[in-house]
């Protein structure tokens, strides 16, 4: 629909309504004192783009998250069937039989929910037999559960940092990492992304310092560019300049290292890393998030994370599950190996065709379109062409960083990729999408 048959009332942004980022409505931009000043003209923004057929995000799935779904379209009200590469399951373990059937013998005999916080009615065998499957994952002493990601990291880093300490991250870190550090009141310094000279001059800089200490922290895998930290590099320049050292493990857990366990077998540096976190989200299908440590820093932890302490357990079903579907990353090694299998093909068909998928290294790989718009159209164009795929504009992303973000499963075969690639191709002959 054309920009002139919608009537927008955006009194404040002097943009064209499809140019409009999340940018444009931040808080701190809100020019009336009134909280809901920015709500109408934002809903008129997105209701704007519902029109254009742009907004697909929210998409309403009504089948299992696996190589194929059911979905409403938002477009046209109907049952579409797709082919799904917009999912974080990157072993497909969140449909593995071994994993469903835990979850619903779980389900029979512990009942919907927890009932309690861990310290209080909601810790349960399975819990416990989790966390322990968890540090051997990690090559840790012991691992604690939280109920989130997201709280996992907010829950680590606002327990053991405070105003008197430096927490220094990646400048891709994760939204959650940036929370924690807010919350903690300790001092944030950025270094640039993957870059380990800029990493030294801020611990070089930061040497000295008399009181509180300093934590860097990384992700085993970023979640837009998938690649990969150097985390051997990492490791030796925090214990050079006395630092600690914290790995956000949510997209390497189950994609790399030898037999998938993550960053630290991929490097060598299992039970060396001070904290390692990781989420059951991704690669282990499910919800839900853990630290593993030392059993001192654990045991700290679990009496003073406010999101440990006073929030209700994960329930024993979902934790079942999880268990499960660590059992089968240790014993069903094949799908590690089918998921190395499609990113080493799909990423060189990429770079033949003249992709720029950036320095993807893992199952996350970003079509680089560099225009919203632009961006908007393919993922219409995909969607109209049943494939599933995630539009990442601007701020969630650089400027002129505008993508596609694919994630590759061990649960797609080679003509998936194929046909994905032809579209691409396609789409490429309409937007110009290529270097």
């Amino acid at each position: 629909m054309e920009q002139a048959q919608i009537q927008l009332s955006n009194r404040y942004i002097d943009k064209a309504p499809e140019e409009r980022t999340l940018a444009d409505f931040v808080i701190q931009r809100r020019p009336e004192a009134d909280l809901f000043a920015w709500t109408q003209d934002f809903y008129e923004s997105v209701e704007y783009l519902n029109r254009k057929g742009h907004n697909l995000y929210r998409r309403v799935l009504k089948s299992a998250n696996g190589r194929h779904v059911e979905i409403e379209d938002p477009l046209t009200g109907e049952t579409r069937k797709m082919l799904m590469i917009g999912s974080n399951s990157y072993l497909g373990l969140n449909v593995h039989p071994r994993v469903v059937n835990a979850a619903k013998k779980a389900l029979e005999h512990y009942g919907v929910g927890a009932g309690s916080p861990p310290h209080f009615s909601g810790y349960y065998d399975v819990h416990r037999e989790l966390e322990q499957n968890l540090a051997w994952l990690k090559g840790a002493e012991e691992a604690m559960i939280y109920p989130s990601g997201y709280s996992t990291n907010v829950g680590i880093i606002s327990c053991l940092t405070g105003p008197k300490d430096i927490v220094i991250i990646d400048r891709l870190a994760h939204a959650s990492i940036i929370d924690g550090c807010l919350l903690s009141g300790a001092k944030i310094m950025t270094f640039k992304h993957n870059d380990m000279n800029s990493l030294e001059r801020v611990l070089k800089q930061t040497e000295h310092k008399k009181d509180g200490d300093r934590l860097v922290i990384v992700e085993g895998v970023y979640s837009m560019d998938g690649d990969i930290a150097p985390l051997d590099v990492i490791y030796d320049l925090v214990k050079k300049y006395g630092a600690k050292l914290m790995v956000d493990e949510a997209h390497a857990t189950g994609v790399i290292g030898k037999t998938g366990k993550g960053s630290p077998e991929h490097f060598d540096l299992e039970g060396k890393i001070d904290l390692v976190m990781g989420t059951f989200s991704k690669s282990l299908g499910g919800l839900g998030g853990f630290v593993a440590a030392k059993k001192e820093v654990i045991t700290y932890l679990r009496y003073y994370s406010r999101a440990y302490f006073f929030a209700a357990s994960p329930t024993p079903m979902q934790v079942a599950a999880q268990n499960e579907a660590v059992n089968v990353l240790r014993e069903e090694p094949e799908w590690n190996k089918k998921l190395w299998d499609n990113i080493h093909y799909f990423h060189g068909r990429l770079k033949e065709e003249g992709f720029d998928i950036e320095n993807a290294q893992t199952a996350i790989t970003p079509i680089v379109i560099g225009d919203t718009v632009k961006t908007r159209e393919v993922t219409k164009f995909m969607h109209e062409n049943n494939v599933f795929v995630n539009p990442v504009p601007y701020p969630a992303v650089p400027r002129k960083k505008d993508r596609l973000r694919l994630s590759l499963s061990a649960l797609h075969e080679k003509e998936d990729l194929d046909l994905i690639l032809d579209l691409l191709k396609e789409a490429d002959k309409k937007w110009q999408i290529r270097k």
